[in-house]
């Protein structure tokens, strides 16, 4: 009997992970998702307003719900010493902290780039010292902006717990090995009751896999050398390839998101571009602001005004050619800097949009504004007032400024 030819069966499509609705904080939703990955080693010190991640994270410890080893240290600079020597080791490992706790951590974290270790770090953005002040702005990532680290940027709480878990992943891949920081803003994104979508934690492990280190301090049969002294032989060579790592990073961020937006149907991407396709002038943000922007261009464009925004997700490295080409069809842009880089041109943002843009044959004009240093409400009318500035820039009735605004600052 002859056979009878049949037609092969498509591959069943991945359906969509379900979701399961919560109802936390941002912090919150960062000690589930810690919870949920199940790092082997957490060093960690409590700094406001990032304390209420490791509080939440220890009672996971102290109940057995992880069996993650929890090292309890004197300082910052202990957390980030002990994370390392973990990392070496070959372990998974994950920590938190703010502001003076980030500094204190400095003298580290360009080791932890250095030698190409996957720690992932939140720090929940709050402004340095001094004056003393526990408030939001951006200036303590800032100050650690070219320290080899990847930089990702959350606006709500969903975005706190996705970025935990992609964080991850992007870390780990063999073509990154890199440390990661993951920022939302404090008292704003940590501290507010949210309303999000969490998984099940069988589906976070699955995401995340097993950590198999490619080299580890510990592997007695194939042993390895950390951290040696660099001569100028050497190290120089040693830079270039961080600098090609922490580049090459941006397509693996593209290809995690991907992978996440299929299991969640949550898409992200190096930035999120708001209403931009048909606008005639934007705002560059970061953070919980976009929030605000995003309700004030749907005002401005109910009044009939072409207006939108960009909102940074991943900062380092910086997605210049990417941002260069969103922007490039606007007459005119503001970059919204929450921290000054103080003797600059003006903001950090500011300054890298500003060169992403310089060789672009169409060009807008650019404009910086620093704006809610130390936690200053940023509500808005203030940043209507900058679309009333983009727009005489726009129309050619004003001159574009060449200093930084300081907006809503007292005079």
């Amino acid at each position: 009997m002859a056979k009878v030819a049949t037609k092969p069966k498509a591959p069943a499509k991945k359906t969509k992970a379900k979701a399961i609705t919560v109802a936390m904080t941002g912090n919150a939703g960062c000690a589930l998702a810690m919870k949920q990955i199940n790092p082997d080693v957490v060093a960690a010190y409590p700094i406001t307003p990032q304390t209420t991640i490791v509080e939440e994270f220890a009672t996971y410890v102290a109940n057995g719900v992880v069996d993650t080893e929890y090292v309890n240290v004197e300082s910052e600079h202990s957390a980030m010493s002990a994370c390392i020597g973990a990392s070496a080791a070959g372990a998974r490992v994950m920590t938190t902290t703010s502001s003076q706790g980030l500094a204190l951590m400095w003298e580290e974290l360009s080791i932890a780039s250095a030698m190409r270790l996957p720690i992932v770090m939140h720090n929940v953005n709050r402004t340095l010292s001094g004056p003393i002040n526990i408030h939001c702005d951006h200036s303590d990532s800032m100050g650690a902006r070219d320290m080899g680290w990847v930089q990702m940027f959350g606006e709500t709480a969903q975005e706190a717990y996705d970025n935990t878990i992609i964080a991850v992943r992007i870390a780990e891949h063999e073509k990154v090995l890199l440390p990661v920081m993951i920022m939302h803003d404090g008292f704003i994104t940590s501290h507010a009751i949210d309303r999000f979508d969490v998984l099940e934690d069988d589906v976070v492990k699955e995401f995340v896999g097993e950590y198999e280190p490619k080299q580890a301090l510990l592997n007695v049969d194939d042993p390895k050398t950390f951290g040696p002294f660099a001569m100028p032989a050497y190290y120089f060579e040693q830079r270039r390839q961080l600098r090609a790592a922490l580049d090459g990073a941006k397509d693996i961020v593209l290809k995690v998101s991907k992978e996440y937006g299929k299991l969640t149907g949550r898409s992200y991407g190096l930035f999120e571009e708001y209403r931009l396709d048909d606008a005639h002038i934007a705002v560059v943000v970061m953070g919980s602001t976009a929030g605000t922007a995003k309700y004030v261009v749907d005002q401005a464009r109910a009044k009939g005004m072409k207006v939108g925004m960009l909102k940074v997700r991943l900062f380092r490295p910086f997605p210049s050619a990417e941002i260069a080409e969103a922007l490039s069809h606007l007459k005119a842009v503001a970059v919204m800097d929450r921290a000054d880089s103080i003797g600059a041109l003006g903001g950090p943002v500011y300054m890298e949009v500003k060169a992403a843009l310089y060789n672009s044959k169409k060009r807008p004009h650019v404009q910086g504004y620093v704006y809610g240093l130390g936690g200053r409400d940023t509500g808005p009318d203030q940043i209507e007032t900058v679309f009333d500035d983009l727009k005489k820039v726009a129309r050619g009735v004003e001159s574009p400024r060449e200093q930084v605004t300081f907006l809503g600052v007292k005079e």
